[in-house]
């Protein structure tokens, strides 16, 4: 009988582990091969995954429920909040979808989340992907307004005209803005004045990045607009300019794109670049994301891909690869624990999938 021999040195020793995949028919032999190769798969998976965190975010996750009649989620604060979290440049693709809105991001450590908005008749923004499923207790003011608020309230945030920071969201990195990526999915000029409003008490307190029409002050909070977001409402506010622009990263050298009226520069893979082959980029492509996200950074702007592959797991992997190599400005990702926490090498191992969703 064939046997394919697998052997982990330095993650399972050789000696502990020498299993046989085999298996042409039912017997003892085979039986035990396959009890041997359980055990084998469940110690690899528990040797290699990241320790769960203990900061007061992770322990909002926990405990989060869903916003009601009352309003948002309201826990007792922990000076711990994010203590250990280490910031990065990752976007919280569709953050609404997740079991715990917001908190999971941030307890990831990504800077970065959205949500998708649309106006009601009695001008409230609701947040959900699609019109049919929105629901009316999860608005932009439950899952994000608010509880940024109370965040920002508790951590006595450094505000935005500041010049030196004492105080953010993370511990690690005071100075580091988040980012509320906001998706318009109704008519935009419509939520833009709404949307105004709801930010207003957030600009009272100095917590937004604003442009005052001569420089940038960043404060703990950056709000761009993407989706059906009017540039020409973004840009037509020149001296107290506190919502910014996700302009298009394939015709960022048009000269109406630039730091005061924009942050991301974004754009969908495929249409970027064109499909891959055998799941890697080839070399033109390469050029061609190098000379994007390039483009993006001479303007002072974060470059962003959407759409980027999901599965297999290697070949997304591979692409998140790449694309932090090719120095790109924030990674866009569904799955945060995979693309936090793990090492991306060992999210495959002999074709096994350790990390991550199908």
């Amino acid at each position: 009988m064939a046997s394919d021999w697998i052997c982990f040195s330095g993650v399972l020793g050789c000696d502990e582990w020498n299993v046989s995949r085999a298996s042409s028919a039912a017997s003892p032999t085979n039986t035990n091969n396959s009890r041997i190769y359980v055990s084998f798969v469940s110690t690899l998976i528990a040797r290699l995954r990241p320790p769960p965190g203990h900061s007061g975010l992770d322990h909002i996750v926990g405990k989060w429920t869903e916003p009601d009649v009352n309003g948002a989620f309201k826990y007792d604060w922990r000076d711990d909040f994010s203590r250990d979290i280490v910031p990065k440049n990752c976007h919280s693709h569709n953050d609404y979808w997740r079991r715990v809105p917001l908190y999971e991001a941030l307890a990831a450590g990504c800077k970065s989340f959205e949500a998708d908005v649309w106006l009601t008749d009695d001008n409230e923004l609701l947040v959900s992907h699609s019109w049919k499923s929105t629901i009316a207790t999860r608005t932009l003011h439950s899952l994000y307004l608010d509880p940024l608020a109370n965040i920002f309230e508790h951590r006595n945030v450094s505000a935005a005209s500041t010049s030196d920071r004492e105080i953010g969201v993370f511990d690690a990195e005071p100075n580091t803005s988040t980012i509320l990526l906001i998706d318009f999915k109704s008519d935009g000029h419509k939520i833009w004045p709404v949307l105004q409003a709801q930010l207003q008490a957030f600009r009272e307190k100095n917590w937004l990045t604003y442009y005052d029409g001569t420089a940038m002050h960043q404060g703990p909070l950056t709000v761009v607009g993407t989706g059906s977001t009017p540039f020409e409402l973004v840009q037509q506010n020149s001296t107290d300019r506190y919502i910014f622009y996700d302009a298009p990263l394939r015709s960022i050298s048009e000269p109406q794109y630039n730091s005061t009226n924009s942050f991301y520069a974004s754009t969908n893979l495929k249409a970027a670049v064109g499909g891959m082959w055998l799941g890697r980029f080839s070399s033109k492509q390469e050029d061609t994301l190098k000379q994007q996200i390039q483009a993006a950074e001479d303007k002072g702007l974060k470059s962003r891909y959407w759409d980027t592959p999901a599965w297999p797991i290697s070949v997304r992997n591979s692409v998140w690869a790449k694309l932090m190599d090719f120095g790109v400005g924030m990674l866009n990702v569904d799955d945060l624990v995979s693309a936090t926490r793990w090492d991306w090498e060992f999210c495959v191992v002999a074709g096994i999938a350790l990390c991550g969703k199908k």
